[in-house]
């Protein structure tokens, strides 16, 4: 909104977590795909899958001094290794100021693996700005203090706390959720082996599925921040 305002805690005592579910016919890859987001929970439907390549990740959007700052996000629009998830245009404004937190039903083939998250505010003239991001290393799904790695095949439950934001989304903006498995060089590629990555030349190729149905319910939690009253 262009504005400053003054708070006097974090997080904000009137956040309102607000779940928005991840959606599709099975074909999310990509800004064309049939991702969505919406308040409503899915039934029966079935997953999305992408393949992560260690050897071709998803490339950090940086700027020209190598600092993270707001991208356009469409350079990415061709890669099939991003699911895309959005809502319809915003019929009114939202606030999301606080941390976003990203629960994620998955599998893969790899015994270890990443999956990775962004925030994106789209706007009506398609510029896709990113907002917070987030990551998980599998084998510390359940902290770096007790690695467990994976078998290949099995669901498994995951939550990933982004980096806090504040934002204003306007009418007529859409709300994106972008999910893969790599963002380098911002964080090291998972080679997908279960072995040190520092010491393990080798790099195998993970077929990634995510989950969302009602046994599944993938969501995104938005700290929406009701407006104040006057």
């Amino acid at each position: 909104a262009n504005k400053w305002r003054d708070e006097e805690e974090w997080p904000l005592s009137r956040t309102r977590p607000t779940d928005y579910y991840l959606r599709s016919g099975g074909h999310a890859n990509t800004p064309k795909g049939d991702g969505s987001l919406v308040a409503q929970g899915p039934s029966d439907e079935p997953a999305d899958r992408y393949t992560y390549d260690p050897r071709d990740p998803v490339m950090t959007l940086y700027g020209a001094n190598g600092h993270d700052e707001p991208h356009d996000q469409r350079v990415l629009d061709h890669r099939r290794d991003v699911l895309v998830y959005q809502t319809k245009p915003l019929e009114r404004g939202i606030e999301v100021t606080g941390v976003p937190v990203l629960t994620l039903f998955a599998s893969s083939t790899a015994p270890d693996t990443d999956f990775t998250v962004k925030l994106i505010d789209v706007h009506p003239d398609g510029f896709s700005q990113d907002l917070c991001y987030g990551i998980v290393r599998a084998r510390f799904r359940h902290g770096f203090d007790d690695p467990k790695l994976m078998t290949p095949g099995e669901v498994y439950r995951f939550e990933i706390d982004m980096l806090p934001t504040s934002n204003f989304f306007r009418l007529g903006h859409r709300i994106r959720v972008d999910i893969s498995s790599s963002d380098y060089p911002n964080f090291d590629r998972n080679h997908n082996t279960g072995r040190d990555d520092w010491a393990d030349a080798e790099l195998r190729v993970a077929n990634q599925t995510v989950l969302h149905d009602a046994a599944h319910p993938s969501c995104i939690t938005l700290p929406v921040i009701p407006p104040k009253l006057s």
